[in-house]
């Protein structure tokens, strides 16, 4: 593709004009009526020069400056209206980032504090914000400095990174993973690369990724953030990343060039750079995807108690949704939500798509409170599936083919909208978490909602031509607790994070088996056991897309804490030195066996009937005891078993066996009587049994005695018959 089809038109960017060559600036600030750019030498250093930017129509400010070359820096400050009841607040002795650098240098750790308005303990603002005024002291010394960047070099080096592994919709497999917490405590990997870019993408993280079978890495947010005020207040750190500073560069303390410090000149964001296309090579290299989660549904300046850093400082009425009295409206719960529906947002956030696609080589995005992206002005903020932002992405030839994946919520009016989205979104399915979670751990469930969820959720999602793969199922996700605290724990304890245990979800359909917390009861620690494997069976074997949150692979707890966004330590830290090897293996083996039997990840929907004149149907439901289901028995909780033989082959392709899936809560004994036939059992996962051949698997005769808590797959070859 030409580059200039996806060189972003606003920024600062090489250039030549009449036979000379430096630096086009292009900064959008519509209610502005003054755009200067000033120049450093070095992050720290004071301003060298400053350049008035011309009205060029549209909102835009321009200006040529010859003789800049990259690695130039430099700042924006802006001049206008100070009148906070009508939203406006500018203020030019405030230094401003350019919202589409490609690169920015200079401290970040306190920059929450960096207020346009005048406060007088910035760590506890006290003042109603109609009384705030423009605070005149210049903070550019305070501040980051954008960086001028070889856009060509930049492409071109996107372009070198191995292609992207090609992976059918419904052999995919996410591994939800946090860059840092990942490879922290990981023994194999050099103290000095742990936590880092370069860690992922070491031979024992390959390898392990690669054992259990991962197709697709989705990483927590890696665009460069900072931590919020109330953080800060509290002596911690946004550890997650919601909170985006710079929509187009890798976050520094990730990088193991810099020692996890924010760069200091031009060369060393360079290497950071360098160090994230590294990882991606890698992965591609290893087979896998690289997803990343963004997101645009608020930025880093917080609600307007909180900085001035770039977008407010530009014209907050053009890049927020604004509410009233010059409040912006907030979908998020972050104070700030971005105004999707203005074409120069969308175009900072497609710019910034695409330039992940093509300077470094990612294959996908996972968007955090997408409803917010698909909320229109027009229609009073209410959501769209085609709203202007997703009408971009879907038609966009850059981002033809990536993974798009929506978190389909947010916390707005009406702000929930699962299977909502357009075809060729996957969404995440928090339908099939709670009653997954509901089923085997004791708490309200029925048959039917368990067959529904395991069927893809097609009540959700079997419209519009989309496929079960639009499904992502998950049990746990870095945002609640892990499995192993989900079984472990009745009650959050969340007291680390300094709220007095108030923040993280309260409804999270856990169970602790009898002791809250850690336990050496040998009976206790059985049925978690018992639960935990039944839990990843049901991932593992239901129709839809498996996301598995990293560490679950492991047995990591964070002891209970199930908000861990401010935890930057060992109890988010995965705890590679105490690793389950045994829980390993048979999530490997999960995983397996779902590559291994096209029933566990049919591509298309069920319908009940048969494939082919003649042939069995290629989904048939029993009940307990072996006979076909009815109508009374799928509503009724009482009941906890429930038996699926299906009967399909690889697309397009006859079948070549059929399988017997049971799901026994081990709420008593029962007998289920199969359907005739030789059968083979291939999955237990009351004893972790996974067997990936019929040599390996055991023969079961006409009934199947269930006790405790499992799920089977039993499998029986329709060849030679």
């Amino acid at each position: 593709m030409n580059p200039a089809h996806v060189t972003p038109a606003l920024g600062a960017h090489l250039h030549e004009l009449k036979g000379q060559s430096g630096v086009q600036f292009a900064v959008w600030a519509p209610q502005a009526e003054g755009l200067e750019v000033c120049l450093f030498d070095t992050a720290t250093g004071p301003e060298t020069r400053r350049i008035a930017l011309a009205p060029e129509g549209n909102g835009v400010w321009q200006a040529f400056v010859p003789g800049l070359t990259a690695g130039q820096l430099y700042g924006l400050r802006a001049s206008g209206p100070w009148v906070p009841v009508a939203g406006q607040r500018f203020n030019p002795a405030r230094l401003l980032l350019d919202p589409w650098a490609l690169a920015l240098v200079g401290s970040t750790g306190q920059l929450a504090l960096q207020a346009g308005h005048a406060v007088a303990d910035p760590l506890h603002p006290s003042q109603p914000w109609a009384q705030h005024q423009p605070n005149p002291l210049d903070n550019a010394a305070a501040m980051p400095k954008c960086v001028v960047v070889d856009t060509q070099a930049e492409l071109d080096a996107g372009h070198a990174i191995a292609p992207r592994p090609v992976i059918a919709g419904e052999r995919v497999f996410i591994y939800e993973a946090h860059v840092k917490a990942l490879t922290r405590l990981h023994p194999e990997v050099p103290d000095a690369q742990r936590g880092s870019y370069a860690a992922l993408a070491h031979p024992a993280v390959l390898a392990h990724l690669q054992r259990l079978g991962v197709t697709t890495v989705c990483l927590l947010p890696v665009h460069q953030h900072i931590s919020e005020r109330h953080l800060l207040a509290r002596g911690l750190v946004n550890h997650w990343g919601y909170n985006t500073l710079n929509a187009f560069a890798p976050e520094p303390a990730y990088a193991a060039v810099t020692g996890g410090h924010d760069p200091s000149n031009a060369a060393e964001a360079a290497a950071v750079r360098a160090e994230f296309r590294q990882m991606v090579d890698a992965l591609h290299r290893a087979g896998i995807e690289v997803v990343l989660d963004v997101v645009f549904n608020h930025t880093a300046e917080s609600d307007l108690d909180g900085p001035t850093l770039c977008w407010r400082g530009l014209g907050q009425n053009a890049w927020y949704a604004m509410g009233e009295h010059g409040v912006p409206n907030n979908f998020s719960g972050c104070g700030n939500s971005l105004n999707v529906s203005e074409p120069r947002v969308v175009q900072w956030v497609m710019d910034s798509l695409r330039w992940w696609v093509m300077a470094y080589g990612v294959d996908g995005f996972r968007f955090d409170l997408a409803v917010s992206l698909g909320r229109v002005a027009a229609l009073g903020h209410a959501f769209h599936p085609h709203a202007p932002l997703l009408a971009a992405m879907a038609q966009d030839p850059v981002l033809r083919g990536v993974r798009l994946i929506a978190e389909p919520w947010d916390i707005g009016p009406n702000g929930y909208h699962s299977g909502g989205f357009a075809p060729g979104w996957l969404e995440w399915n928090d339908r099939f978490r709670d009653g997954v979670r509901a089923f085997w751990l004791g708490h309200h469930a029925s048959l039917g909602e368990l067959a529904s969820r395991v069927s893809a959720s097609s009540d959700l999602f079997h419209h519009q031509g989309r496929l079960p793969a639009a499904s992502v199922n998950l049990l746990t996700s870095h945002d609640g607790f892990t499995l192993a605290d989900l079984t472990a724990y009745s009650q959050k304890h969340n007291a680390a994070n300094g709220e007095d245990n108030r923040d993280g979800h309260g409804h999270n359909l856990s169970a602790n088996a009898g002791a809250e917390g850690p336990s050496d009861d040998p009976l206790v620690q059985h049925r978690r056991g018992l639960w935990r494997r039944a839990l990843l069976a049901t991932l593992f074997c239901a129709q839809g897309t498996p996301q598995l949150l990293a560490g679950d692979e492991i047995g990591h707890s964070q002891q209970g804490n199930n908000n861990g966004y401010c935890q930057d330590n060992a109890l988010t830290w995965l705890a590679w030195p105490q690793a389950d090897g045994e829980m390993t293996d048979f999530v490997a083996g999960l995983a397996a066996l779902r590559r291994q039997h096209p029933g566990l990840r049919h591509a298309r929907w069920f319908s009940g009937q048969s494939l082919a004149p003649g042939g069995p149907v290629d989904i048939a439901w029993l009940h307990g005891d072996g006979a076909a289901m009815h109508n009374a028995s799928w509503n009724n909780s009482r009941h906890c078993t429930l038996g699926a033989v299906i009967t399909v082959g690889e697309e397009g392709q006859p079948p070549a066996e059929r399988l017997l899936l049971v799901w026994h809560a081990g709420r008593g004994h029962t007998t289920m009587a199969l359907p005739p036939g030789p059968w083979s059992r291939r999955l237990d996962s009351a004893r972790g049994f996974v067997a990936l051949n019929e040599a390996a698997g055991e023969p079961v005769s006409s009934q199947l005695h269930l006790a405790e808590t499992r799920m089977c797959v039993l499998v029986q070859s329709l060849q030679g018959g």
